[in-house]
């Protein structure tokens, strides 16, 4: 995975769209990041995109499948990171959980057990 790939996946693994997959087979094609359940494709793109037919095609095939290709460039994630994410939660529809920052470490505290309260 690129940088910008790995940054996306962090933040996009932390729960932000459920069903998430890294690298998945569909047809003859491997996606980025899909999400089945909302036929949503996520690419992000280094120069060697920059407009190839193979690209056109390939969106054309996926398209006819049902599935809606968002892309990014690879300096657009690294650079606006919020803001892509921002766009994949609203490319996936207002069913997306926008809850921010990653997930918790372990269970979190529990009042009936005293945890989480001031000590004094």
């Amino acid at each position: 995975m690129t940088d910008a790939a790995r940054r996306l996946w962090y933040r996009l693994r932390a729960h932000r769209l459920q069903g998430i997959k890294r690298q998945a087979v569909i047809g003859r094609y491997i996606a980025d990041f899909v999400c089945f359940e909302r036929k949503l494709i996520i690419e992000v793109d280094g120069g060697q995109h920059d407009g190839k037919g193979s690209d056109v095609a390939r969106d054309r095939w996926l398209a006819d499948q049902g599935f809606r290709v968002v892309r990014f460039w690879n300096n657009e994630v690294l650079q606006h990171t919020d803001a892509v994410i921002g766009r994949i939660l609203e490319a996936a529809g207002s069913s997306a959980d926008p809850s921010p920052g990653t997930p918790l470490r372990g269970a979190p505290p529990s009042p009936t057990r005293g945890e989480g309260k001031d000590s004094n």
